[in-house]
């Protein structure tokens, strides 16, 4: 037997014995319901209007349109520890209340142009929280935006619409060419 067709039979074996096991876990589980994680559709329609003014409607998707805010809700439900969950949870109840305080409305019902301004001054004093944490070891927590961003950005991206209408994949690539031409408004590779 040659060692590429012992390769071949490795790799089939692997996989299909990965993707018979994945297949069989997905299958089992139910989808989460939003009653299940602790958040109301208030809270989905907050976190949909944070990813809309991260990742807007264009001639693509937007994160509304890929229902982040639900998406959001599960993964702080299933994974996020306690610690996380409560940063999380207290961080919607201050954006809203910010967004009372400096625009005397709540967050879903600004101008685009108004949260897009709050979330640049989160973004800042996230970034800013980041420097503070430096040399806490264990102890540093992370700034509510940075979980909401993280968030937007990973849902959106792994969603049918995010994956399928703004990514372009290729399935089996082709050779590496550090040169490719890039234009302007091209589309990022997913892999």
């Amino acid at each position: 037997m040659e060692r590429r067709d012992l390769l071949k039979m490795i790799a089939a074996a692997t996989s299909t014995g990965f993707v018979c096991r994945f297949a069989s876990a997905y299958d089992i589980r139910p989808p989460v319901e939003l009653k299940d994680t602790g958040f109301s559709n208030a809270d989905v329609a907050l976190l949909n209007e944070v990813g809309e003014t991260i990742i807007p409607r264009t001639n693509t998707p937007g994160a509304k349109d890929a229902n982040v805010g639900a998406a959001m809700a599960v993964i702080v439900a299933d994974c996020y520890t306690d610690t996380q969950k409560s940063i999380f949870k207290a961080g919607m109840k201050a954006l809203n209340g910010r967004s009372q305080t400096e625009y005397k409305t709540e967050f879903t019902a600004m101008s685009s142009e108004n949260k897009l301004a709050l979330l640049t001054e989160l973004d800042a004093e996230a970034k800013q929280h980041i420097n503070e944490q430096k040399g806490k070891g264990e102890d540093k927590q992370p700034h509510y935006f940075t979980l909401f961003k993280q968030l937007v950005l990973f849902t959106f991206f792994t969603s049918e619409k995010g994956a399928n209408e703004v990514l372009r994949h290729v399935s089996i690539p082709g050779k590496y060419d550090g040169e490719y031409p890039y234009k302007k408004g091209d589309r990022a590779w997913y892999r």
